[in-house]
């Protein structure tokens, strides 16, 4: 990282044109778009993409940063390069979402952003209410429209390599799983699986259980009970194949 007396100078430099002094400061600070960038991961955009997003934001900081203010560059950066990510994620957001609440949401980015910068830390929804002058409801429903919607394949949690995915947690009450597995006569193939395998599949697609409600049946976690189906559906499809 620059010194404070070596950032301002080139700081200097770069809002007089100087490209050379904008790409030290660049160069210098990619880390600290990195780390930004990690948080906004798994959510259906590509990496790089995100990347170069958040260096515009940086570019941004450095052409927008005062002098005068009492903050670090850095701490000025970081509001900057969020604000550009996630500007970036809602104007690709692909449910449509009305131009007021739009319009909303972006009066609520940039305050965030200005609170941001006058108290070094993200500010509540307390805090942007009072900033806005309006009701919390309205500002929490303003950020829930504008968030990118989630992939059933997209990962809930992870604990000892093991993924359990949004699609883990929810329950089918169609039929339709159970109409599958009867036509492919698994009942029979069921019998020749291990008994603890054999009821996490009854129980999740017989009955029609999530894996927290057969971890709480069984008495185990719901990673272990991941790792079982994920074992049982494994075995059933060795079992398909060499019938």
């Amino acid at each position: 990282m620059l010194g404070d007396e070596e950032l301002r100078e080139l700081v200097t430099k770069a809002q007089a044109g100087d490209q050379q002094a904008k790409e030290v400061i660049l160069k210098r600070n990619l880390n600290l778009v990195r780390s930004i960038v990690h948080r906004f991961t798994n959510r259906g955009y590509e990496w790089d993409d995100l990347f170069q997003i958040g260096c515009i934001g940086l570019i941004k900081a450095i052409e927008r940063f005062d002098l005068s203010f009492s903050v670090k560059f850095s701490t000025y950066a970081v509001p900057m390069i969020i604000g550009e990510i996630r500007r970036f994620m809602r104007d690709d957001n692909p449910i449509k979402v009305s131009r007021p609440v739009k319009e909303l949401a972006y009066k609520v980015h940039k305050t965030q952003e200005k609170l941001h910068g006058t108290l070094g830390r993200e500010p509540t929804i307390g805090e942007i209410s009072k900033e806005l002058a309006l009701a919390p409801q309205e500002i929490v429903s303003a950020l829930e429209a504008m968030q990118p919607p989630a992939s059933l394949y997209d990962q809930a949690f992870h604990d000892s390599g093991d993924q359990v995915l949004l699609l883990d947690q929810i329950k089918c009450n169609d039929g339709q799983d159970n109409a599958y597995f009867e036509k492919l006569a698994l009942k029979e193939i069921l019998s020749r699986l291990p008994l603890k395998e054999r009821t996490v599949i009854t129980l999740r697609f017989f009955e029609d259980k999530t894996q927290s409600e057969i971890a709480q049946i069984i008495g185990l976690s719901q990673v272990q009970v991941s790792r079982i189906e994920k074992a049982a559906l494994k075995l059933i499809k060795q079992f398909l194949q060499t019938s």
